[in-house]
């Protein structure tokens, strides 16, 4: 059975319900059969709807999309290593938060939802904000008061409205909540309905592989969006028997601004208070990820790890990464950095899977202050 389960009190919901979290105030899974019949993935267009029976929308007329997805998946050399990496900078509105978006949005238009709000740092709102523009539905953004510019005019151009919240990233999301209670709340974080868009990155990366797992996972981390997407998404393909294990996970995280990190390094039971400090890789510096428990879990259940890299260490990467011709975002970037520091103990035979996940249009006001740098 389909269904939403709450993860403290373990109360079940239809997928039909409007809502986001328990009555209690605990976080929601989407516990989901997929189905993945091999023979008509293969004859449909390539994008995350190929794997239509795997993706918990009831009516195709409720699909929300720009065609987006089954990015190219292409070999990048790191110092005499190949890394298969995963281009999803080249989405639509420039970011993987797409994926989920697409499923997410489709999901409030099954639901007859006339209006969401998100709360982000910049990625997340521009892709809600899109697909709320295509399915006409009205849509509320609140962003860091820091955010980049050009994130932000993103967001308005696609005609969403843009709430600047003075203060930390974690004043944002407080505010966002409040607005949640009379409406719809599209978070890329808490509503379960965006893992189930994300996953489909395991999905391309097993197809493109010829239906198998990699050994290793690196992917960056903040609220965990991508990380927990993957891990439903390789797991639901281990439980389907179409491949045989699940990626080990390697997650990246900004020195300045690293708690699961430090949960993980130190073995604590709670996520630790932190003095946050700014990072160039904004899109990952979640100082209380809401999910870090299952965040933890997960990396702990593939015998995965924790890299935190520096300020210094992203700069470097991004610079050295944009003179292979690739142009990404600085949080992209200290997945580069998280990638080249896992390389200098990693095993020469494995197959290595990582991703760059926003293009670096996107903060272009960083970009030049980097170069000015050089």
């Amino acid at each position: 059975m389909n269904k939403l389960i709450c993860q403290r009190c373990n109360k079940e919901f239809s997928l039909n319900e409007r809502i986001w979290r328990c009555d209690c105030g605990g976080l929601l899974d989407l516990k989901f059969i997929p189905a993945f019949p091999l023979g008509k993935i293969k004859e449909r267009k390539p994008t995350i709807w190929r794997y239509r029976e795997a993706i918990p929308i009831q009516l195709d007329e409720n699909i929300i999309s720009f065609n987006e997805g089954f990015t190219p998946l292409i070999k990048v050399d790191f110092y005499g290593r190949d890394v298969l990496i995963k281009q999803d900078h080249l989405f639509p509105t420039g970011s993987y938060k797409d994926r989920g978006a697409s499923v997410l949005i489709s999901k409030a238009k099954e639901l007859n939802v006339k209006k969401v709000v998100e709360d982000s740092s910049g990625n997340a709102g521009c892709a809600i904000a899109a697909y709320s523009a295509k399915a006409n539905i009205k849509c509320d953004i609140y962003v860091p008061a820091y955010a980049s510019p050009a994130k932000l005019a993103q967001v308005q151009l696609y005609g969403a409205k843009l709430i600047k919240v003075p203060g930390t990233r974690e004043d944002t999301a407080n505010a966002a909540m409040v607005a949640a209670e009379k409406d719809y709340y599209a978070s890329h974080s808490l509503n379960p309905f965006f893992f189930h868009g994300t996953k489909t990155f395991a999905f391309e990366v097993s197809e493109q592989l010829g239906w198998v797992s990699p050994d290793t996972l690196i992917l960056p981390v903040g609220n965990g969006t991508l990380l927990l997407g993957a891990y439903i998404g390789f797991n639901e393909l281990l439980e389907a028997n179409i491949i045989d294990k699940i990626p080990k996970i390697i997650a990246v995280q900004s020195k300045n601004c690293a708690p699961l990190y430090k949960a993980y390094t130190k073995n604590l039971k709670m996520i630790p208070k932190i003095d946050k400090q700014e990072s160039i890789a904004e899109g990952i510096a979640i100082a209380n990820p809401k999910r870090w428990e299952q965040i933890l879990q997960v990396v702990k259940k593939t015998k995965g790890d924790f890299i935190a890299v520096d300020e210094s260490e992203i700069k470097d990467s991004l610079k050295e990464i944009c003179k292979k011709g690739f142009y990404i975002e600085p949080t992209s970037a200290a997945t580069v950095a998280g990638i080249k520091r896992y390389l200098e103990n990693s095993n020469p035979d494995e197959e290595i899977v990582s991703i760059f996940t926003g293009h670096g249009l996107k903060t272009t006001e960083k970009m030049v202050e980097i170069l000015r740098e050089i």
